[in-house]
């Protein structure tokens, strides 16, 4: 053997060496309990599944030892009840199937998830949503909403005889959602039809004699006009992400659902009622 080949696997018998001494550390028991070790690993597992019950005012070490003291009481109640055979019933049985399918369900949509979530697949999700939302303008406008057109009138004449919109609309305007009548920014489709087709036709600043819609009177003021474009990839990346694991997820449970047999013996559900909302000329 040369001098070369012995050190090449004294090096590696050192570096499996260094390797396994992490691997202990990092298993390295927090506590034991009849002779089981509980390790950091099991408090990350436990604080995974309760954590989000703890008290927010618990700082994370103070945590991590609720959770430790909670993993030493399971051990301890936990072999009380097997010594007692409580684990051999049907209902434990049929508990702990339920938990151990959704545990493997878990596992395999988050392989799914983690597959699916490349930066091509994100760009094309967001390539395929900025398609389908072509450039909008957008207007930003006032509105005061009164119940008949001899006060809206009323109104009119106070705001061109130069009294401040926003007063005259938080005095008289029946729509409690604006606050001085100010409805921010919104697209056509945002109002009804009668409120769109008025304001759109409107210049920057120009103030509208009374229209009618389902809501009442409105005299509306316009107050500027933009374009809304969609928001650029870096914005989004984080919904297209999460678009693109769901839909891989749906995708295969689709897919699992059509190829496999399944036969329902509940009763079908009743059809719901179907109403379409009320538009309103709100935010």
């Amino acid at each position: 053997m040369s001098l070369s080949t012995a050190a090449s696997r004294l090096t590696l018998a050192a570096m499996l060496s260094l390797a396994a001494s992490f691997a202990l550390a990092d298993s390295k028991p927090l506590a034991t309990v009849d002779g089981q070790a509980i390790t950091e690993q099991d408090v990350d597992d436990a604080l995974a599944d309760i954590g989000s019950g703890l008290p927010e005012k618990l700082d994370m070490p103070a945590r991590r030892k609720y959770v430790l003291d909670y993993l030493i009481d399971l051990k301890l109640v936990s072999a009380k009840a097997r010594a007692e055979k409580m684990d051999q019933s049907p209902d434990f049985q049929r508990k702990l199937s339920y938990y151990a399918n959704k545990l493997a369900m878990e596992a395999e949509l988050g392989k799914i998830a983690k597959d699916a979530d490349t930066e091509k697949a994100e760009h094309d999700a967001y390539d395929a949503a900025a398609k389908a939302q072509p450039p909008q303008e957008e207007l930003h406008a006032r509105h005061i909403l009164l119940p008949d057109e001899e006060t809206a009138k009323k109104a009119l004449a106070r705001v061109k005889g130069g009294e401040d919109f926003a007063k005259v609309a938080k005095e008289l305007s029946k729509d409690p959602a604006s606050e001085g009548g100010d409805l921010g920014w919104f697209t056509r489709d945002r109002m009804v039809p009668e409120f769109s087709e008025a304001a759109f036709k409107m210049k920057d600043g120009e103030i509208s004699e009374p229209v009618k819609s389902q809501f009442g009177w409105h005299v509306i003021q316009v107050e500027g006009r933009r374009t809304k474009s969609f928001p650029p990839f870096d914005k989004v990346k984080e919904q297209a992400s999460r678009y693109v694991q769901q839909k891989a997820q749906t995708d295969t449970i689709t897919g699992l659902r059509k190829d496999a047999k399944i036969e329902r013996f509940d009763a079908p559900p009743a059809p719901a009622a179907t109403s379409a909302p009320a538009e309103t000329p709100a935010k």
